[in-house]
Formats: structure tokens, C-alpha cells, sequence
């Protein structure tokens, strides 16, 4: 049994150091997914909290150990009282000034599991080690979760490697803590040195490798917000390095201040770099895509463009709400159980979740599928039924859609059918493609209304903005209706933003709303709609390194946007 399964002391609890990494929640190991499940407390800056918590228990309490972006004190949520180290009361929403020790301490009062995430790996992370030695004092249990190293994580993100066959020395110098002796002993080597430092110091930094010995034509790159779909890479030499940066306009800035990791030896030479960039080289890298649906309808396909670079946002412009008349619902599910219908075929995940409601309402579960054959039209679909107990005995084996389901419906056969009848419960406003193909195959269809779709309440007024004043990329229509209400509830995307349509008649749709539809699937599937949109995304990245413009985003095309000039790649 691991040590996150075991029960706490009553009065000591645990504490687990974890890793975080350098800002891919991806990174995060099965070690740490294991210890975030099984805690009660989480502690951490609020950028290792965004990593983490996605893997953490519902309820768990969170613990800010420092400001927020605007300098404010962040609240503890969900934070129950917890009695401090004195003995007062007080909750863990303290300001951030209260040292992250006590935190931990006062946290772990009680029994409960504490996780202290940390960027990176504990091990290298000097706070955590002082916090490690005041729980051995206090006679904490505590046990260490390492993590992807930001030093080793964030050069592989950039396409720049350590070491190569010859093995040379690789040298990790913290800019912040450096001492004359340490950057006198590195200057004199010629391994690679990775630099941790801040976008207004590592210009500083390079000036004190070229003052101990290294020259200044020696290449490095320096990267900011690595691993994420943020992330910016520099190639320079450690004597041009703090012209390249005011020339990308990054110097001077507020955000002088951001962390980066600048690898300096021949190893990071630009030619290199253009051959292993495989992060901010993927096709959609960095483009913020709209995708006008639920975050559980968009699962799949939010996933998908995540694996091109893309930093999806769902928009939901559909509501669902019960049928008018719930009567002929009732109906169905009653001759269903009685034994009406040879099929029932389920077109939506909103489907599912209304027949699964009317059952919840009558008492019944998946068992009274029993004897009746269960089509899907595609594998969202089908997880929802799996979810329900109900395993589909059809699903597509080519287009998920109900053109592809019919391609695979057998024919209605009155020697092996003892049953002529198909239970079809669907939304008020689906297209007749579905039953006249059944009614054509020989079945008899009960088309049932099982929910009503209708236009979803506006998105928050940031997003409105951002959709009509082009901050986003891209935006994935995948029917009329989404192009209709996505207009109605946020406004008319801007015209620097790519617009990508499941097929013709959602594109007719979106022109028709004065849209200028730049990507369209070769068939009707988001997968392959995602896959469109990526090609084009390849295509004019393509293009703009054949002509030798910078690799942008369509956002940066609008009027007023930042312009980058880096030598990103």
C-alpha cells in the first residue's frame, strides 16, 4: 500500500512534497495524480495550484502562499478552520506574508493529508527543503513526490538538448543566488550551462558568463513560460541576446520579472533548434480556438486540439431543457420495458442523459435494456451509454454521424426481427435523415422528443469581447444552430479570426452571417473538422517561414495587436 492510502496520525497528519513540473499539467506523474486524489489540503502559489488541482478530490481546501497577480492576498476556497501552531483559530486564507512552513504545519493539525506542490522538483527548490526540516522537527510525517525538474523539462519542450554522444559537461546555475566563484567556475568550462533566471536579468547573466571566460559569440536560447502553450523562445548569442530581446519588444516590460530558461553552449546553436522545436512548431501552437459547445460535449475534440498546441475554450450555445409535452416520452419508456422495440438508437450524449433521467424517475436502471439492441451514433455517445451499464451493439464503423449509422443498420428481416419497431428519442429540432433511412431499411420508427434544445445564456462579457474583437484564432462551428446562437448570444466573430465548418451547409450558414468560412471538413466529423483546421494551421506556419515572416497567430493580425518579432519557431 503506498504511503497516500495509509490512514493519518490523529494528530499529526502528513505531508506529502510534491513536484509540479514546470507548468504542463501533462508532466505531472502517476505518483503525484495518487497523492493529489488522497488529499485534504493543498499548498501553493496559485500558478502550481492551477497544475494541480484538476487531479485533487472534490472539496479539498487550497492554501495561497502568495499574492495574487495584482499583489492582493488570494483567499483560501473551501478552507475549513484549522488551528494554528498557538492554539487560536483561524482559517488557512491567511495573507501571503504568513510563512509557507507554518502553513504547512497548521495544515496538517488534525489528521489531515497535506500536499505542498511546488513548480518543478522538490529537491531543488530550497523553501521546500526548510519546510521538509521544520516537519521532521515537529515530527510531521512527510514523504517527497519528485517532479520534472524545470531546468531539465523546459530545454526538451524548446527543442534544445543537454548533452549529445560526447557527454559534456551540463552545468544548472540558479541567476538569482549566483555567486562571483560560481559564474567564474562556469565561465571556465566549456560544457552547457542552463541559466535560471527573469526576461530583465538574463541579459545580465550572460554579461557575467562572457566576463568569466566564455565568449560572446557563444549561442544560447532563452525560453519563457516553458511547457505551456505560452511558451517563447529566443535564439541568440550571449552577446546579442539583450538586443534580441528589445527588438522582440519583450524589454522593457512588466513582465520583466517572469521566470526563464536560457541553455548556453553549442548544443543550443539555432540550426539545432530548428530541427527538434516539436512544441511551439505543432501546427496550432499557441491559437486560442472556440469551441461552441460544453466542456462535456467538447471533451474528445478539445483534447485533440490540445494535441495540435491549441488552447481551447468552450463556449456552450445550446441549452437543454425537458419536452413540452413529456407524455410521449413516458410512453416510449414504458413500451420499451414491456418489450415495444427491437432497437433504441441514441443520437446525442443528451439523448442518454434524458432517457437515463426518465428511468432514474421510474426506478429502473440499465438492466431493462435487457433484450433490446442499443445503437450509438458515435463514441461519445457510446461512453455515455457505457457510463449509463449499457453497452451499444452499433456503433458507425466509419462517419459518426446518422448517415454513418444508417450504412451499418441492417435490414429489417421478419425472420430473425420478431420486432419491427425502433425507439428513436432525439431533440425537438433533429433532421428527418435518421428516420426516413430506418423507414427505408423496413423499420417502423417512434420518433420521441426527449428534449428540447434552445439558445444558452451569453457568455461573460470578457469572452463577448474577445469573440467580436479578435481575440480569438479560431472558432469550430460544428452545425447551423451553433453558428445561429454562437451570433445571437456573443456577436459576429472578428474578421481576423479562422473560421472551420463540419460541412456545406453550416458553412452556407456562417456566410449567410457575413462569415468568411476559411476551413471546411472533408466530412461531417469534429475529428476530422480538428484535423482540417490543423492542416491549416501547418500550411500558413509553412508559408510565412518560406517567405521569412514571423510565425504568428491570427489574433496578432488584428488592429492593435502585439506584433511579434522574435525568432520564435
Amino acid at each position: 500500500m503506498s504511503p497516500t492510502a495509509l490512514p493519518a496520525g490523529p494528530e499529526h497528519g502528513h505531508v506529502t512534497f510534491l513536484g509540479a513540473g514546470p507548468g504542463d499539467p501533462g508532466l505531472l506523474t502517476l505518483r503525484a495524480v495518487e497523492a493529489l486524489a488522497h488529499a485534504d489540503v493543498l499548498v501553493a502559489e496559485h500558478e502550481v495550484l492551477d497544475v494541480v488541482r484538476t487531479h485533487a478530490r472534490q472539496g479539498v481546501a487550497e492554501v495561497h502562499t502568495d499574492a495574487d497577480p495584482a499583489g492582493n492576498p488570494l483567499p483560501a476556497t473551501g478552507t475549513p478552520q484549522l488551528t494554528v501552531v498557538d492554539g487560536a483559530s483561524a482559517t488557512v486564507g491567511v495573507p501571503a506574508v504568513r510563512d509557507a512552513a507554518h502553513l504547512v504545519m497548521e495544515a496538517a493539525r488534525g489528521g489531515r493529508r497535506v500536499v505542498r506542490a511546488v513548480s518543478g522538483d522538490p529537491g531543488l527548490d530550497a523553501y521546500a527543503a526548510e519546510e521538509m526540516l521544520a516537519c521532521a522537527a515537529a515530527g510531521v510525517p512527510f514523504e517527497v513526490v519528485p517532479g520534472v525538474a524545470t531546468a531539465v523539462g523546459v530545454p526538451a519542450y524548446a527543442g534544445v538538448p543537454l548533452r549529445d554522444a560526447e557527454g559534456a559537461d551540463v552545468r544548472f546555475v540558479d541567476a538569482r543566488t549566483a555567486s562571483d566563484r560560481c559564474w567564474t567556475e562556469v565561465g571556465a568550462s566549456d560544457g552547457t550551462v542552463v541559466v535560471s533566471a527573469t526576461l530583465d536579468s538574463v541579459a545580465a547573466a550572460a554579461g557575467e558568463l562572457v566576463s568569466a571566460g566564455r565568449k560572446p559569440d557563444t549561442p544560447l536560447t532563452v525560453t519563457v513560460a516553458g511547457t505551456t502553450t505560452r511558451q517563447r523562445t529566443w535564439s541568440a548569442t550571449l552577446g546579442t541576446i539583450a538586443q534580441t530581446l528589445k527588438q522582440a519588444k519583450v524589454l522593457p516590460s512588466p513582465d520583466g520579472g517572469r521566470p526563464v530558461i536560457a541553455v548556453v553552449g553549442e548544443r543550443s546553436a539555432p540550426a539545432r533548434r530548428d530541427q527538434l522545436s516539436w512544441f511551439e512548431s505543432k501546427p496550432l501552437f499557441g491559437w486560442k480556438v472556440l469551441v461552441p459547445r460544453t466542456k462535456e460535449q467538447a471533451a474528445s475534440l478539445s483534447d485533440q486540439l490540445r494535441s495540435y498546441g491549441a488552447v481551447p475554450h468552450e463556449v456552450p450555445t445550446i441549452a437543454v431543457e425537458p419536452p413540452r409535452t413529456p407524455q410521449q416520452m413516458e410512453r416510449a419508456v414504458k413500451g420499451l420495458v414491456t418489450g415495444r422495440y427491437e432497437w433504441i438508437a441514441f443520437t446525442s450524449v443528451n439523448a442518454v442523459r434524458a432517457v437515463r433521467e426518465k428511468f432514474e424517475e421510474y426506478g429502473l436502471d440499465a438492466r431493462a435494456f435487457a433484450g433490446i439492441k442499443v445503437a450509438a451514433v458515435g463514441e461519445q455517445t457510446a461512453k455515455a451509454l457505457i457510463a449509463f451499464g449499457v453497452k451499444p451493439d452499433l456503433v458507425p464503423s466509419g462517419e459518426q454521424s446518422a448517415a454513418g449509422l444508417l450504412e451499418d443498420w441492417p435490414p429489417y428481416d421478419p425472420v430473425f426481427d420478431p420486432i419491427d419497431r425502433v425507439f428513436l428519442p432525439r431533440a425537438d429540432i433533429a433532421t428527418e435523415t435518421l428516420v426516413a433511412g430506418l423507414i427505408e431499411l423496413g423499420w417502423e420508427v417512434d420518433d420521441v422528443t426527449a428534449y428540447r434544445t434552445v439558445r444558452a445564456s451569453p457568455p461573460p462579457a470578457e469572452t463577448r469581447e474577445a469573440i467580436k474583437g479578435g481575440g480569438f484564432d479560431a472558432v469550430l462551428f460544428t452545425s447551423s444552430s451553433t453558428v445561429r446562437n454562437l451570433v445571437g448570444i456573443a456577436g459576429k466573430p472578428h474578421n481576423v479570426t479562422v473560421i472551420a465548418c463540419i460541412g456545406p451547409a453550416t458553412a452556407k450558414t456562417a456566410e449567410e452571417h457575413g462569415l468568411r468560412v476559411d476551413v471546411m471538413a472533408p466530412e461531417p466529423s469534429v475529428m476530422k473538422l480538428a484535423e482540417a483546421l490543423a492542416d491549416f494551421g501547418a500550411r500558413r506556419r509553412a508559408a510565412a517561414i518560406e517567405s521569412g515572416d514571423p510565425v504568428t497567430r491570427p489574433s496578432e493580425r488584428r488592429p492593435g495587436a502585439r506584433r511579434r518579432r522574435s525568432t520564435t519557431t
